[in-house]
């Protein structure tokens, strides 16, 4: 039986299982708490494999294993620095986090300031996360125009139905199940089978060194510039990315979300280091194979070097990990366009809406699903429409760092920091971020190359960072109330799902 055909067969399967998770998730969905962050009741397990699954996602996989082919063990730093982002946010945050009780990232900041001026962060945050689905949306879709011969548009609109159609019907219980088989998925993949059948099919390590330069050995070989970068955008950004939070708020414990996730962490690390290697190995065993991109390495290998059946896995692999950003991003983004954006903006013209019915689950659940659903249709549109979704998440990625970091983590960590302060912050440090994108934009020699410049992000922190102390000190201190209710959650002894009723300036 022709091999292509196989590997169609298990892909085909795959996206017709992750339907089937839609469903049964269906039926764990009985009210917000369940539809949002899967009623908080995910164990060490569950809660591991959603966090590694939504973390690691076609960067982390495709890419991971086109860095590796083009620059050696060094290529494994991007993945690491994403390990590393979710080894501090497990450690040092994520117990806290989970204690609060809240949906989204600027529920924290209305909780702990006591200021409406910090819900700014939501649009903000729902550009991400909407940039980010649209982003994997478009990735996993390049594997369908390989596989079928599809066209992209045609590609793009199946495969985000695909994730549409599960993540609306049963929302974090649908999207849980099915991380699990996609990490269950991407670990065989990885580890079982790309890493031991590449690596014999360049003779081992020994193979590979006696065939390529001494710099695919080096720690540093692709720059050390470039891993500063890779630990300032990807770890920091893991620090507060709501789509990262909407798990730490599944966890069941404290423990769970600490220990569960520091486990992911780990395990992203050396899933970092497995992917390099293959892509060493692929450099030398596809010596003769004509690859025009590094991330065609994954699909060659999968081709090339992989028993008949066994490619399909591992492509299912590939897709799996753009599923699981792809659903996360997305449900992330529902949750703060109903959560934040719609009563914010609904503010300025003196209405409010409601952002939840306690009166009738059933009918909460089916607003969500109507949020998921429509913002899933924008993300796809978005990714059909652009070739260049990346700029936009980039921006999008930029501002969330340089903007909102030090307002986020100085309110976990500092009790002294101020409402005014962290709206301050929030504003100089996303202008400075965007004004010195402009700026280097309007004088690179390049299209895009002052968009992705690392300096945005640097100024962007800086400014944030003075601006949040200096005003912390110059202001009132936080409300006692406010601080009191905080302080409540904090300590785990609040266990309403709603915010305290605190007084917001």
């Amino acid at each position: 039986m022709d091999s292509s055909f196989i590997n169609i067969a298990i892909v085909v399967v795959y996206l017709l299982a992750m339907l089937a998770f839609g469903w049964w998730g269906k039926s764990r969905t009985k009210n917000n708490s369940d539809y949002l962050v899967a009623g908080r009741r995910l164990g060490p397990f569950l809660y591991t494999g959603t966090m590694a699954a939504v973390v690691l996602g076609g960067a982390s996989t495709v890419g991971g294993v086109g860095l590796g082919y083009k620059f050696g063990i060094s290529g494994m730093w991007l993945v690491v620095a994403i390990g590393a982002g979710v080894l501090l946010l497990s450690l040092l945050f994520a117990g806290t986090i989970q204690k609060l009780k809240i949906y989204t990232v600027s529920q924290m900041l209305t909780l702990r300031y006591g200021s409406k001026a910090t819900q700014t962060s939501g649009i903000v945050m729902l550009a991400y996360t909407l940039m980010l689905c649209a982003t994997s949306t478009g990735a996993y879709a390049t594997i369908f125009v390989v596989l079928f011969g599809w066209d992209r548009a045609v590609a793009i609109a199946i495969g985000g139905a695909i994730v549409l159609v599960y993540s609306t019907i049963g929302g974090m219980w649908s999207i849980t199940l099915a991380d699990q088989v996609q990490f269950v998925i991407k670990t065989m993949g990885i580890f079982v089978l790309m890493l031991p059948f590449s690596l014999n099919a360049a003779g081992g390590l020994d193979g590979i060194r006696s065939r390529v330069e001494a710099s695919f050995f080096q720690i540093d070989g692709i720059g050390t510039q470039t891993i500063i970068t890779y630990f300032v955008v990807y770890t920091l950004g893991l620090l507060i990315g709501q789509d990262i939070w909407q798990r730490v708020f599944t966890a069941k414990t404290p423990k769970v979300a600490r220990w569960g996730g520091a486990t992911a962490g780990i395990y992203c690390i050396f899933y970092g280091l497995a992917g390099a290697l293959i892509g060493m190995a692929a450099k030398v065993a596809l010596a003769n194979v004509q690859i025009k991109a590094k991330d065609d390495v994954y699909a060659e290998v999968a081709t090339h070097l992989l028993p008949i059946g066994i490619g399909g896995l591992v492509l299912a692999a590939a897709v799996a990990a753009m599923m699981s950003t792809a659903s996360g991003a997305l449900i992330a983004a529902a949750t703060v366009a109903r959560a934040d954006v719609a009563p914010f903006v609904a503010s300025w013209f003196g209405k409010k809406v409601e952002t939840s019915d306690s009166d009738n689950p059933e009918h909460d659940v089916k607003a969500n699903r109507y949020w998921v659903l429509g913002l899933g249709i924008v993300a796809i549109a978005i990714a059909i429409s652009t070739k260049d979704v990346v700029a936009a998440l980039t921006i999008a990625y930029d501002i969330l760092v340089g903007g909102l970091l030090v307002a986020i983590i100085g309110g976990l960590v500092w009790k002294r920091g101020t409402g005014i302060a962290a709206a301050a912050s929030m504003a100089v440090g996303s202008v400075v971020t965007l004004t010195t994108m402009i700026v280097l934009e309007i004088n690179a020699k390049e299209p895009l190359d002052g968009i992705y410049a690392n300096e945005p992000i640097y100024y962007g922190l800086a400014a944030s960072a003075v601006v949040y102390i200096v005003v912390s000190f110059l202001s009132r201190p936080t409300d006692n109330i406010v601080m009191a209710a905080w302080n409540d959650r904090v300590a785990g002894t609040k266990l309403s799902e709603e915010q305290e009723q605190v007084p917001v300036r």
